[in-house]
């Protein structure tokens, strides 16, 4: 009976006792993430859902890869960590030849080909005309895709399996969150992947294990500060922005940006952020000499200095990125546990949730794991508030520019622009990126549109001769304002034609449907192709004064700079704009050059003036397009390559007259085309 008793009581003890670890388990899985606010939260890393659906964000110059380069080294690495993985490479097409868009096709479809359908390649965002890329467009674009867990990182850095666990303990937080780790350099990688892309191996074939490259980078950690440049951000709920406000249109891997974004998050207080550094074992190579080579899509930072400052300059202009240092809660894991700490509490005491017991050797384990692992974490240098920003100088000027943006027909398009037109300048930039133009020039009229242009990774000059104290509001045709702007252009345009270029004006009021550069072109050397501003459906389009000095495509050979070193010595001694200048010069007063209903030639120069068919170039005020229900419709139906905002007077109804009859591309709240 002793014994019965004694077995009985054993029985009751072990079944109170598995009823206890059961009650503790549920208790811990109903966890509120709201407890992350606490020194601590202590978890089990059991995943009981199915693996989360990642896909992996950067951008990356396709066509510049070679077979030993350091991001296929980090892309292989990223893919073979799961079947659960995908892979957005953001990426520009070349468009200024043929044969280089032929060419990066070709290369684009080879190099996806090599990884199957898990990497896409998105030429959908904007780039700088440098090739660099947007961060806020990358994060507009995001948005679009169908993921559980969206990540943004260096093309060139190198993940371990840790980061899979990592994510899928954080995916079933319950809560938005935003994790951020750095990324550790190390000198040399002596490994490589074997035939099957799944496991690393030294030079004699020894296949090495995870723990090894994970102790390797613990060490490498150790001696070197993690670096937030080569941070990796990954986040759930990815429709849904990672903070209140809005995103600069910071230049992409160019500085301030991770720091900014981390800080409106913490200010948000919409997502969890959270350091996970230590359990994300992630690295790159920093020693050029190492056998892969580095895959930059850009030259190398020391000449790109400016796009560093401005970013700066966007980072104290936007938000509240000033002397607020955050210290960012750790996620850990210890005794095969994750756990999270504040690092706020000087404390390293580990905060069980009630219903959890642990052993004192667990508890010690823990402890001592806190303490060796409170060393890798984080490291951002915020932009203090009476911190001085360096002036932000472009190293670019009119001469340098010409070379960078003109296509394979040493053709530019060219723009001149006011701080009023602003907005409307970026619209026509966005058409001209949506209609893979890239070959454009901007000429700024102050220095306020200079900064701007210079942001938005325009390629712009600034004219030091432009008129002063141009009008915000009152600078419309007729106004002594546009008389003085006016001339500026065609100044600039002679320049421009002198170094040996061609050039085609257009206003930043003039829409494009289609490029008109092949049509252009087709007409041959000494001919100056200009628009026609006559409104009278049956009048000949040649008229008095009939030439729109708003657009024109003029060849850089010697009757054409002759007849525009004319047009520009007449224009400088009138009381008129330019726009008069250039028909009494080019067709004679009263049309005394006029060669049938189209055309007039100059008589000194021998040059021909071509006026455009209406019907593909139509003005503002040439057959009511612009009253049109449907402008758009009406003019693809007409196959317009242009239209023109004119014949209408003041900045304010040129902006509501094309914003409303849906010709704009601009979206001028978020920076960012649309």
């Amino acid at each position: 009976m002793k014994l019965k008793g004694l077995r009985a009581g054993l029985l009751s003890i072990w079944l109170s006792g598995f009823l206890l670890i059961a009650l503790s388990f549920y208790g811990t899985q109903l966890l509120s993430p709201t407890s992350l606010n606490d020194p601590f939260r202590y978890s089990g890393d059991s995943i009981a859902t199915a693996a989360p659906r990642i896909t992996i964000f950067t951008s990356l110059n396709v066509s510049s890869l070679e077979e030993n380069s350091q991001a296929l080294l980090a892309l292989r690495s990223w893919l073979a960590l799961s079947s659960q993985i995908t892979v957005v490479l953001f990426t520009q097409h070349n468009n200024n030849n043929n044969n280089n868009n032929n060419n990066h096709s070709s290369d684009s479809s080879s190099f996806t080909d090599k990884f199957g359908s898990r990497l896409l390649l998105d030429s959908t965002i904007d780039f700088t005309f440098l090739g660099t890329p947007f961060l806020h467009s990358m994060m507009s674009r995001i948005e679009a895709y169908q993921s559980d867990i969206a990540v943004l990182m260096d093309p060139e850095t190198v993940l371990l399996p840790d980061f899979i666990s990592a994510l899928s303990y954080a995916h079933e937080l319950g809560r938005d969150w935003l994790l951020v780790s750095s990324s550790v350099e190390i000198p040399r990688f002596p490994f490589h992947w074997d035939e099957t892309r799944h496991f690393w191996r030294q030079d004699n074939g020894k296949r090495v294990r995870f723990r090894e490259l994970q102790k390797m980078i613990s060490l490498r950690s150790l001696q070197s500060n993690s670096s937030a440049s080569k941070m990796i951000m990954a986040w759930n709920n990815i429709d849904m922005p990672l903070h209140c406000g809005v995103l600069p249109p910071f230049l992409y891997q160019r500085g301030t940006h991770n720091q900014w974004i981390i800080n409106e998050a913490m200010s948000c207080k919409r997502r969890f952020v959270f350091d996970a550094t230590s359990t994300i074992s992630s690295f790159f190579l920093g020693n050029a000499e190492n056998i892969y080579n580095r895959s930059d899509n850009v030259s190398e930072p020391k000449t790109r200095n400016w796009e560093y400052v401005g970013n700066s300059h966007l980072g104290q202009l936007y938000g509240s990125l000033y002397s607020r240092s955050y210290t960012l809660p750790k996620l850990l894991k210890c005794n095969r546990r994750y756990i999270f700490v504040s690092a706020s509490e000087r404390s390293t005491d580990l905060s069980i949730p009630k219903g959890k017991s642990l052993g004192f050797r667990t508890r010690e384990k823990i402890s001592a794991c806190i303490t060796r692992t409170k060393s890798r974490s984080l490291k951002l240098d915020f932009v203090q508030k009476d911190e001085t920003v360096p002036p932000l100088k472009f190293p670019f000027d009119l001469e340098s520019l010409l070379p960078l943006v003109a296509d394979k027909n040493r053709t530019v398009v060219l723009s001149v622009a006011g701080y009023s037109y602003k907005d409307m300048l970026m619209s026509w930039v966005c058409r001209l990126r949506r209609l893979k133009v890239p070959n454009f020039l901007v000429c700024a009229l102050d220095d306020e549109t200079y900064q701007f242009s210079i942001l938005q990774g325009l390629p712009v000059f600034f004219d030091p001769y432009a008129p002063k104290n141009i009008s915000f509001n009152d600078c419309h045709f007729g106004s002594k304002c546009f008389q003085r702007v006016t001339k500026v252009k065609s100044r600039t345009v002679l320049k421009i034609l002198k170094l040996g270029y061609n050039v085609l004006l257009s206003d930043v009021d003039v829409y494009w449907f289609r490029n008109p550069l092949p049509l252009l072109q087709s007409f041959g050397p000494s001919v100056l192709a200009a628009q026609s501003d006559e409104y009278n459906t049956t009048a000949p389009i040649n008229r008095p004064r009939r030439l729109n000095s708003g657009f024109y495509f003029a060849r850089s050979d010697s009757p054409t700079i002759a007849a525009m070193e004319k047009v520009v010595k007449h224009a400088a001694t009138s009381g008129l704009s330019e726009q008069p200048s250039f028909y009494d010069t080019l067709c004679g007063e009263g049309g005394a050059y006029r060669l049938g209903d189209d055309r007039c030639v100059e008589p000194e120069t021998n040059l021909t003036v071509q006026f455009l068919d209406r019907e593909l170039f139509p003005n503002g005020a040439y057959g009511d397009l612009w009253l049109k229900e449907d402008v758009r419709a009406e003019c693809e139906k007409k196959h317009c390559f242009v239209l023109h905002n004119n014949w209408i007077s003041g900045r304010l109804k040129k902006l509501e007259r094309q914003m409303m009859k849906g010709l704009w591309e601009y979206d001028a709240s978020m920076r960012m085309c649309v």
